[in-house]
């Protein structure tokens, strides 16, 4: 087995995104530590990823709970190696007509979408620091930029994730931390938004045009090319959509 590259540590990863970011930079040379509320829920994606010879580790952790963070990026660090990627990708995405929205719904949406990230992405500059170097990265939404019909919890945790980012790729930028936010601004391909559309609008998976959502290999593709940036070329935002997307 040749010698890793680093730790890419994804917080927040279920099997869409998440998965798929930790197939690439599996492929690319990385271990990779995959990070969730039930680290069982990533044992197929552990045992496909160890059966092709790759490095992954799989975390239970609160992402909304401070020590829960603090002592994950120590364990890791510890025991696994050095972080030289992190990704926030947890999300709260739900819609409710404002008269509906309540305030625990509310609180929970920032909650995980961006108190949540702001931990994570604290706890990342921490380690990386020290070292001079490391990209940290948050997924972004169509709410992260436009607050839509019925989004009032989930566009204001995601406009107050996207405000942390930017906070933190100034402060950090200049000390060699890569921060960047990518925007999803489509539905992904994945079993969730499938279902999702199926009890919205009665669509079955076959019947979705071809190319209309975003595949999350196209997600991690983008992410893979933000962390292999040159410190003169970084980008800090990067919005992906399919070319069939009205915005």
């Amino acid at each position: 087995m040749a010698e890793t590259r680093g730790v890419a540590m994804l917080v927040g990863a279920g099997d869409a995104i998440g998965a798929a970011v930790a197939r690439r930079f599996a492929s690319g040379g990385y271990t990779v530590c995959i990070c969730r509320r039930d680290a069982a829920k990533s044992q197929a994606l552990v045992d496909e990823l160890t059966a092709a010879g790759q490095r992954i580790h799989a975390f239970s952790v609160d992402a909304r709970q401070e020590i829960e963070v603090q002592k994950l990026f120590a364990d890791v660090e510890r025991e696994t190696g050095a972080i030289e990627m992190c990704l926030f990708n947890a999300g709260s995405n739900v819609k409710k007509p404002l008269l509906d929205t309540s305030d625990k719904l509310f609180f929970k949406a920032w909650e995980l979408a961006c108190y949540a990230g702001f931990l994570v992405g604290r706890e990342a500059a921490r380690v990386m620091l020290p070292r001079g170097r490391g990209s940290i990265f948050f997924t972004g939404a169509t709410a992260s930029i436009r607050g839509g019909q019925g989004f009032a919890a989930f566009s204001s945790a995601k406009f107050g994730l996207r405000a942390v980012a930017q906070a933190m790729a100034r402060e950090l930028g200049p000390k060699n931390i890569h921060v960047a936010h990518l925007i999803i601004d489509a539905g992904v391909d994945s079993e969730a938004i499938h279902q999702r559309m199926k009890a919205a609008k009665g669509i079955e998976a076959s019947e979705i045009p071809p190319d209309s959502l975003t595949k999350t290999s196209s997600i991690a593709e983008a992410y893979w090319f933000a962390h292999q940036q040159s410190w003169d070329g970084w980008t800090h935002e990067l919005d992906l959509r399919p070319a069939v997307e009205k915005w």
